[in-house]
Parts: C-alpha cells; sequence; structure tokens
C-alpha cells in the first residue's frame, strides 16, 4: 500500500510539474513530464493507474500536441509487456480512444486498430476484425510510408475474403493500383524540400515491396477463383511470375507455370487471352514442361481438336492440379475445359467454312446436333462469332450479311485489280513485241 502511496505522491508531483512546462509552452519537458509519469506507472506495474493517467493527460486544458503523441509512441512500447490479454486489450482501447479524431497521432492509431483487430481473429471474432480494420482509411495519411500503407489495405482485404465479403474485399483492392509495385525501390530517396510531409520509415515487421506485391497477387487469386474468372487468375499467376526472386528458382516457377498455361486454356477466347497466349509460348522456359507447350501449340493451331485423345492425354497432369483449382472447383473446371476446346474447334470451322450441315458440324465437333447447336448459338450470342442457322434445311452459314457499299467498294476493288493486270500484260506484250522486232533487224 506504501508502494501506491509513493506512485500516486510521485504522480502527484509530476502533474504539477507538467501544468507548469504546459503552461509556459515548453515542449521539451512537458514531453519529459509526460513520458516520466507514463515510466512511473510502467516500473510499478500499475497499468490501470497507467490507463487512467493516459486518458488524464490528454483531456488536459491546452495539452500540446507532441506532449500527446510522445505519451501516445511510449506508452505503444509497453503494449507487449503486459501481463494477460485483458490488460492489452484495455490499453490498447485507451489509446485509441486518444488517438481518436486527432490527425497527429493517425498513424498510431492506425497500427493500435492492426493491433487489436490481430488479438480479435485470433480469438476467432473475423467479422469484428475487419469491421475494426475498415474505420481506417490509410490512403489518405500522408505521413505514413507506402509500403505500410500497402500492407495495411492487404490485411483489410484479408480479412474482407475469410469473412467472405467479397464485394467489399474488391472495393478496397481498388484503392492499389498494380503500378505501384513496378516502381524502382533501388533510386535514391530525394530529399524532402520544406514544407513537404516528412514520410515515417515503416516498422521491420512490415514486407518488402516485392512480397507485398505477391500478398497482393494471391489475394486477388481467391477473389477471382470466387468468380470463376479464370483470365484474372492466369493473369495475376503471370504478375507472381515476373518476380524476379521467383523467376530465378526453378522450384517456385515451375508450378507457376503450370498453373498460367491450365488456367489460358480454361479462359475465353477473346484478344486478351489470345495475348497471353502467344507471349507465354514464346516464353524459353516453357520448354521445360514440354506437354503443356504441345497444349498451349495446339490451340493456337488452326485445326480441330478430338477432345477424347486430348482428354486422356492431359488427364493426369489435370487430377494433379485439381488441389490448386481448389476441391470443390475441379469438377467445374473440367467441364469448362471442355466448353473450350469445342468453342475452338467451331472457331476453326468457322475460318474454313462459309456454309456447313448441321450434321457435318455435329460429326467434327463429335457431338449430337442439339449439343452443337446449343454450344454454336451461346457462341453467336456472346458476339464470340457471326453465323446464322437455317433449322428446316439445317444448314449453318458463318458468312456475314454485307451493306451495299461494301459490296460495291469490293467490286471496285475488284475492278481496279483486273485493270491493273490487263495494264501489266498490255505492257509485257508490248516489250516481248519491241524485243522481236529488234531481233528481226539485226
Amino acid at each position: 500500500m506504501e508502494g501506491g502511496g509513493n506512485l500516486e505522491a510521485a504522480i502527484e508531483q509530476l502533474l504539477n510539474v507538467e501544468k507548469q512546462m504546459r503552461l509556459a509552452g515548453d515542449v521539451a519537458g512537458t514531453k519529459k513530464a509526460v513520458t516520466d509519469i507514463l515510466l512511473l506507472c510502467f516500473e510499478a506495474r500499475a497499468w490501470t493507474t497507467l490507463n487512467d493517467q493516459i486518458v488524464l493527460l490528454s483531456k488536459r486544458r491546452g495539452q500540446l500536441k507532441q506532449a500527446v503523441t510522445a505519451m501516445v509512441q511510449q506508452a505503444m512500447q509497453y503494449i507487449d509487456e503486459t501481463p494477460d490479454l485483458e490488460t492489452r486489450i484495455e490499453l490498447i482501447k485507451t489509446l485509441n480512444n486518444v488517438s481518436a479524431g486527432k490527425i497527429y497521432v493517425e498513424i498510431e492509431r492506425a497500427r493500435l486498430i492492426k493491433k487489436l483487430a490481430k488479438i480479435k481473429e485470433e480469438q476467432g471474432l473475423i467479422a469484428e476484425a475487419a469491421d475494426l480494420m475498415q474505420e481506417i482509411a490509410v490512403e489518405t495519411f500522408g505521413a505514413m510510408a507506402k509500403t505500410e500503407k500497402i500492407a495495411f489495405i492487404l490485411e483489410q482485404v484479408r480479412l474482407c475474403l475469410d469473412r467472405q465479403d467479397y464485394v467489399r474485399a474488391q472495393i478496397l483492392s481498388r484503392k492499389i493500383s498494380p503500378r505501384v509495385f513496378d516502381a524502382d525501390t533501388s533510386k535514391e530517396k530525394k530529399k524532402p524540400k520544406e514544407g513537404d510531409n516528412i514520410v515515417e520509415e515503416p516498422p521491420a515487421d512490415i514486407p518488402s515491396l516485392l512480397e507485398l506485391k505477391r500478398i497482393y497477387y494471391e489475394l486477388m487469386i481467391r477473389y477471382y477463383t470466387h468468380n470463376n474468372d479464370y483470365l484474372e487468375i492466369c493473369r495475376c499467376y503471370k504478375a507472381i511470375y515476373d518476380i524476379p526472386s521467383v523467376k530465378e528458382n526453378p522450384v517456385q516457377w515451375i508450378p507457376i507455370l503450370r498453373k498460367i498455361c491450365w488456367y489460358l486454356v480454361l479462359s475465353p477466347h477473346d484478344p486478351m487471352q489470345s495475348s497471353l497466349l502467344n507471349s507465354t509460348l514464346e516464353d524459353k522456359n516453357l520448354s521445360e514442361i514440354q506437354n503443356f507447350r504441345s497444349l498451349l501449340k495446339q490451340l493456337l493451331t488452326m485445326e480441330v481438336i478430338q477432345w477424347t485423345s486430348l482428354w486422356d492425354t492431359y488427364k493426369n497432369d489435370f487430377e494433379n492440379e485439381k488441389s490448386m483449382l481448389g476441391g470443390d472447383l475441379g469438377d467445374k473446371a473440367a467441364e469448362d475445359l471442355r466448353q473450350r476446346i469445342i468453342e475452338h474447334n467451331i472457331l476453326v470451322v468457322s475460318k474454313y467454312y462459309s456454309r456447313i450441315s448441321l450434321k457435318r458440324l455435329a460429326e467434327l465437333l463429335c457431338l449430337s446436333i442439339q449439343e452443337a447447336e446449343k454450344h454454336l448459338s451461346e457462341m453467336v450470342v456472346s458476339k464470340a462469332l457471326v453465323a446464322k442457322i437455317d433449322r428446316p434445311r439445317g444448314i449453318v452459314c458463318f458468312q456475314t450479311a454485307k451493306d451495299s457499299n461494301a459490296i460495291l467498294n469490293s467490286w471496285s476493288m475488284n475492278l481496279e485489280k483486273l485493270l491493273d493486270l490487263v495494264e501489266k500484260s498490255c505492257h509485257q506484250i508490248h516489250k516481248e513485241t519491241m524485243v522481236h522486232k529488234a531481233a528481226l533487224k539485226v
């Protein structure tokens, strides 16, 4: 009890000193008095008194900003020294309430919220942790380091995905521009000019920019997997594959390159998919996994692919990759793969035929007439190709209906070509005649 009395007396004495310094406007003196009070409480392990003093000091009339900042920073160092979880949560909540609404301790508040969210998550309260993290808009903090901002937003996205709030996860992920990860970190940092915000150094536990890039794309893969957006998943894996540390290690890049190939094959045909397909085929590393190289080549070659032979060849590879596609997605992916092969075959047929009977089309696709018609109709609706079906006669026409201007233009082009040929022929005949006459004269 005597120790408690001594502590209260010492605090009272320091509070008087703090008052004198504060009223005199002495920043250094006020900061020292404030931190000394907290240090006394900490050394006496009087956690309740510590919380009370933090609240009391922050509410004193005309309290200096620098003193509040120093007090919050000092108390944050004591969080990990607390004897039990309840005391830790109480201290974090006290500091959180003190720093709320004060722009000069916004970074400290963000870090406190992150610590509290981590505790909530460990207790299994993911929804509460996600709600806590979403209160903080770190993108508006000028003094926070770029890597710390990104790490904080990624944590917000992760918690939203964990609670299956995919809409909010997408909104939060858009706060990070992928171009941020391509910034050259090797360049020397410019010295801040006068009047500029001084950017703080990130804490030691914040990952580097390239590590954050990988975390970002892995979270985006989780989001796109929920939507079955194969092309976007493929682009995310491509971004991870381009990280220098991944490209230098075959143990890391081979499985990622396999995933890129599978998701490319599963993606619907469009210009972006074609572009990625060509750039992946040009990758020299693809020669290490020849069976995937031949799979991509088959898709680029304008020839009909037999589904049964393709599935027999790649079934084992597909089964091995089922774990990466996710258990519940495996069967869906197998069905989507068959769908993509059918779409490829219809596109090939449309290149070689202007008109074809439905019966012959079904034979080429190894499908029933009803199935062939269904897949063809779906492709027409999605504007992947232009076709018309004459159902009574059972004929598919792949030609586009030209308007009168286009027909006239093609006629005039043909006439121009014909006249060019006539002119060239006349010139050649005239030349031959002249040469022949010259020879006769000689």
